[in-house]
């Protein structure tokens, strides 16, 4: 099988600390009883009044018209790039963004788009490196209509896009006729961690939207948001692909909850990542980005052992991790807590000794 998940090992020990990733989280108890009380209708006619309750305040928390209540970020990033672009457009990110690493080929596969890849470190490509990159229109090339950004960049290793570089960025976009995306699949843990608003982080940015399945803790969805006339293209494409639901105010309630008892604590999970890479960097030969939300990336080769077999030597002692861009991404959420940590370091001592 190329495609479909693999079944789970039953020989493997139980997950007791799950690092993987923040789409991991499970609902808490009082986000499940938020979700059973939840007030529903048929979201695709538009009477489900918990989603549109969401979609009111996702639109309004990052200064934009209107929003709508996506199944997952994915959809909110495909459909973005069908609205904003035709068949044979070309869209600018860095290399390692979701829209080239992490979606598919979506872009190209439904709506025919070139992807140009944008080099840079900490997976961010400066204002100067998106200007040389621009060209004239001319027939002899795709016309360059979007260009988008990822906040948090998480293979850069969940590093924050500067205020100033996106305000840059959309000034030369704006400049040369350019469409603005901001991928937001981590925006809250970058509000949080810098304190600025995410009306202010996403101030100029043509689309945006919210993931609610990673640290946010909710089970599913995305929100993104526009102008009233981009979002109602987006509905139709919510359509063609999909993604129009029906009593789905069971789950927007899940989201609404995260607003409103989520966003904050997102910083004892920047806590928590700041304390397992500084753990992990006392250990010799085990080499550690500091981390600027909560997202760790971290390689053991330097003590003398992979990082697949370190991840494969955790996963029997019960936490789970995972291999990217050829080091281990280890990533901090609301079922981690402080004492979970201290004992996956604990565990990659132990592992690192025996090497």
């Amino acid at each position: 099988m190329l495609y479909t998940p693999p079944p789970i090992d039953p020989k493997a020990p139980p997950v007791r600390i799950n690092l993987l990733s923040d789409t991991q989280t499970k609902p808490t108890a009082a986000m499940r009883e938020a979700m059973a009380r939840a007030e529903v209708g048929d979201e695709q006619v538009g009477d489900d009044p918990t989603v549109n309750a969401l979609c009111e305040r996702v639109a309004a928390l990052l200064g934009k018209e209107a929003a709508v209540y996506m199944p997952s970020g994915t959809m909110c990033n495909v459909t973005a790039t069908l609205v904003h672009c035709r068949p044979g457009d070309e869209i600018l990110a860095h290399e390692s963004a979701h829209i080239i690493a992490r979606e598919g080929g979506a872009h190209a596969a439904i709506g025919g788009f070139q992807v140009t890849q944008l080099k840079g470190p900490d997976g961010q490509f400066t204002p100067e490196t998106f200007r040389k990159a621009l060209h004239p229109r001319t027939r002899y090339q795709p016309p360059q209509t979007v260009v988008s950004v990822e906040q948090t960049a998480n293979i850069g290793g969940g590093t924050i896009w500067k205020k100033a570089a996106l305000d840059e960025i959309v000034a030369i976009a704006k400049q040369h006729g350019l469409v603005t995306h901001m991928d937001g699949a981590r925006l809250l843990n970058a509000t949080v961690a810098s304190g600025i608003s995410p009306r202010d982080m996403t101030a100029g940015w043509d689309s945006a939207w919210i993931d609610f399945s990673k640290g946010l803790g909710a089970p599913i969805g995305g929100v993104l948001a526009g102008t009233r006339a981009f979002i109602d293209a987006v509905w139709q494409w919510k359509q063609r692909l999909g993604g129009s639901m029906r009593q789905a105010g069971v789950c927007a309630a899940a989201c609404i909850y995260a607003l409103d008892h989520h966003v904050d604590r997102l910083a004892d999970d920047h806590a928590n990542a700041r304390a397992l890479a500084r753990g992990l960097s006392q250990i010799a030969g085990v080499e550690v980005q500091e981390p600027e939300t909560n997202l760790v990336f971290f390689k053991p080769d330097g003590a003398g052992i992979a990082g697949d077999k370190m991840v494969a030597a955790l996963r029997q002692r019960g936490v789970t991790l995972a291999m990217m861009d050829g080091r281990i991404r280890a990533c901090t959420h609301l079922d981690v807590n402080a004492a979970q940590v201290e004992e996956t370091i604990g565990y990659v001592r132990e592992i690192v000794r025996g090497a």
